[in-house]
């Protein structure tokens, strides 16, 4: 009798989805709307036991949604994305299935580095850890939020050490006070992202991260020249033509959002750009 009602069931969700899923497979556009999105509790008090599966579909919507926008976006052409409504479907999403490791990859790859969106994207980090209570991953980038973004280093240390505990490594543990002290920041996000780009599987989120990578190696780099220009010299050079002209480096690298680099009035490598795509973000300022 269990069984006759659990398939009864199953053949009733299956008819009211059906039809929604051959409408967006016939017209793929559609995906490029997210529109509103209910409560991840409502969904889960309705769904009972279906929720994983609408959780997994919602992180897929979401993965369709911004990968129709990937390549205007890496172009740094204008592009109305609805970030507001896609955070809310993925912070669904993970309330209906917090299991899914592409849903909170995604989070942290899309609204850290270029949104500043770091404490919602904490926020979910957080809830999905409660499940995945075995990840060493979350907690790692739980640390580096706090760390690189945030400045808060005494919450970052504590979920490096939680890192360190599950998987056993002992540098996550000492990363933050290793690279705190110093104050070297743009180190450990080059760290961070190419244990990213070693551990992404999807094709749009590692060229968003290999980008980035290349922007903090490329001030890396003019950081590193300035103070051995410094060193040399007794004073920071004025530009960064400077350093070219005195052999320290051969050219300027790029700066690969199509910005220019220079150095500000505290001695520190800017650039032109801010390190982020020429985006419409208005899609993030509605429905707050």
């Amino acid at each position: 009798m269990k069984k006759y009602i659990v398939f009864s069931i199953a053949l009733l969700l299956f008819s009211i989805f059906m039809p929604f899923f051959a409408e967006n497979l016939r017209n793929r556009p559609k995906y490029e709307k997210l529109g509103y999105m209910p409560k991840g509790k409502i969904y889960r008090a309705v769904l009972c036991e279906f929720r994983w599966f609408m959780g997994d579909y919602l992180t897929f919507k979401a993965l369709i949604y911004y990968g129709s926008k990937t390549k205007k976006i890496l172009k740094g052409q204008s592009v109305d994305v609805e970030y507001y409504n896609l955070y809310k479907t993925l912070e669904t999403s993970v309330i209906l299935n917090p299991y899914h490791e592409d849903t909170y990859y995604f989070a942290q790859a899309i609204f850290t580095w270029g949104l500043g969106r770091i404490k919602e994207v904490n926020s979910i980090l957080k809830y999905v850890f409660k499940y995945r209570y075995w990840d060493y991953q979350l907690p790692f980038f739980l640390g580096f939020n706090y760390a690189y973004f945030l400045k808060d280093y005494v919450k970052a240390a504590e979920f490096f050490k939680k890192a360190a505990e599950l998987s056993g490594v002992p540098f996550f543990a000492t990363l933050s006070a290793r690279y705190f002290y110093e104050g070297r920041r743009i180190e450990l996000g080059i760290m961070f992202l190419r244990h990213m780009i070693k551990n992404t599987s999807k094709p749009d989120i590692k060229a968003f991260y290999e980008r980035r990578l290349k922007a903090l190696e490329a001030i890396y780099k003019l950081e590193k020249a300035i103070k051995i220009y410094q060193k040399k010299f007794g004073y920071i050079p004025a530009s960064l033509n400077e350093l070219v002209k005195m052999g320290i480096l051969k050219k300027i690298p790029k700066d690969p959002y199509g910005g220019k680099f220079f150095i500000d009035k505290k001695g520190q490598v800017r650039t032109t750009s801010n390190l982020t795509p020429n985006w419409k973000k208005n899609g993030s300022n509605k429905n707050k």
